[in-house]
This record gives C-alpha cells, sequence and structure tokens, in this order.
C-alpha cells in the first residue's frame, strides 16, 4: 500500500463528520474512536467491535464505511488475526458494490482496492493481478 491507513481512517472520519454523514450516533462514534485510537488490546478491540456496529446501522455513509475499512487494518496490525482480515475483505468489498460509481478513479477508490489486496494476501487468496505478474515473471522454455 502506498498511504498511511491510520492517517486515512482520520481523515475519512473527518469527511463523515463534516457530510453530517455521523448523525445522531456521532458523539458516541467519536467518544468509541478516541478510545480505539489512544489505548491497545482488548479495550481497543472492544472499541473497534462497536465502532463495526455503528457501521452497521450506517450503511450508506460512505465515509465511515471507508473509515471502518481502513481501521480494520489497524486492528489486523494489532492482531494478525483471520477474522480481521476477513471482515476488511467484507468490508472492502460492499464498499466497492455500493460506492464505485461515486468514487471511481479517487484516491479513496485506489486506496480501498489496495488495501482490498492485502486483506486477500492476509487470507492467502491470490489475486488475478498476483497471478498474471507471477506467470510474466516465469520462465518459458528450459534453462
Amino acid at each position: 500500500m502506498n498511504f498511511d491507513p491510520a492517517v486515512a481512517a482520520r481523515q475519512a472520519l473527518q469527511q463523515a463528520e463534516q457530510h453530517g454523514e455521523l448523525g445522531e450516533l456521532e458523539d458516541d462514534i467519536l467518544e468509541v474512536e478516541e478510545t480505539f485510537s489512544s489505548v491497545q488490546g482488548p479495550e481497543a478491540t472492544r472499541a473497534y467491535k462497536a465502532l463495526q456496529q455503528f457501521g452497521e446501522k450506517l450503511p450508506q455513509a460512505r465515509y465511515f464505511q471507508e473509515f471502518l475499512i481502513y481501521i480494520t487494518w489497524q486492528q489486523v496490525t494489532e492482531g494478525p488475526l483471520p477474522e480481521f482480515f476477513q471482515q476488511g475483505l467484507k468490508l472492502s468489498d460492499q464498499f466497492l458494490e455500493r460506492f464505485t460509481q461515486d468514487i471511481v478513479n479517487t484516491p479513496s477508490h485506489a486506496h480501498v482496492l489496495a488495501i482490498r489486496q492485502s486483506f486477500q494476501a492476509g487470507l492467502g487468496i491470490e489475486t488475478e493481478e498476483v497471478i498474471e505478474e507471477h506467470e510474466e515473471d516465469a520462465f518459458a522454455g528450459g534453462d
């Protein structure tokens, strides 16, 4: 990835606030996000899961959904468990399905595609790009 998911998460959350995506949940979301950003371990994981629950209530909140993808990568780096890679892949797929038309050719689109590939790699799923690249590097004949 050619970007910092923590910085991208902060920016996406700010955009969610500025666009009024969080509605009446804003204060609660910001409080839980503060916990997520300032602690590690089980307390951070609880905050992460609470933020994901808020995301389920706000499926059309584009910037907030993007934020959730980025914090899932942060969670992966804290504890690289399959459940977090799976959650990240699921969130990325849902995000791309809902918002690709609105974000094509933007940094957000490029970031989500890149992080999606990282979630796939963490699960051992090869992407078509990786397979094609591997085939290009393979020897064409006996050596």
